[in-house]
């Protein structure tokens, strides 16, 4: 499985958990589920789904303020998509605390925005990040 498929399996499970608002104790059931009912087989991408989703729940009021602060001034985060808060968590995520060049996150950050989210999304959610790395 490539990176970017790793991500996308990433992105989905942290999009199901914005839905579903499972709490940090049962984080580790649901990861393993969702491994389990998609039935990942590549080592590195349970690892990076495991660690990408417990590195947002650890960090998470850092990047949802990093977010937060970087939204127009009538902007509140509770207006974002769930999808495109998913998108933002996950990228946010890897530019701040994992060595993945800025530039390869926004990109896939787009891609996927693109692919599930609406047509204002890629656009929004590559404004947040760019202004986010600029910080």
């Amino acid at each position: 499985m490539n990176r970017s498929a790793m991500r996308e399996q990433a992105f989905k499970l942290i999009y199901s958990l914005e839905i579903q608002k499972a709490d940090s104790k049962e984080l580790e059931d649901q990861i393993e589920l969702y491994i389990e009912s998609n039935e990942i087989e590549d080592q590195n991408a349970k690892e990076y789904i495991k660690d990408a989703v417990l590195g947002i729940e650890k960090n998470k009021s850092e990047i949802l303020n990093n977010i937060e602060k970087n939204l127009k001034s009538d902007w509140k985060i509770e207006r974002i998509s769930k999808i495109d808060l998913a998108i933002l968590k996950l990228a946010i995520y890897e530019i701040k605390y994992k060595e993945i060049p800025f530039k390869v996150a926004i990109n896939e950050a787009v891609e996927l925005a693109k692919k599930y989210g609406e047509d204002s999304s890629k656009n929004f959610v590559n404004g947040i990040l760019a202004s986010v790395v600029k910080v």
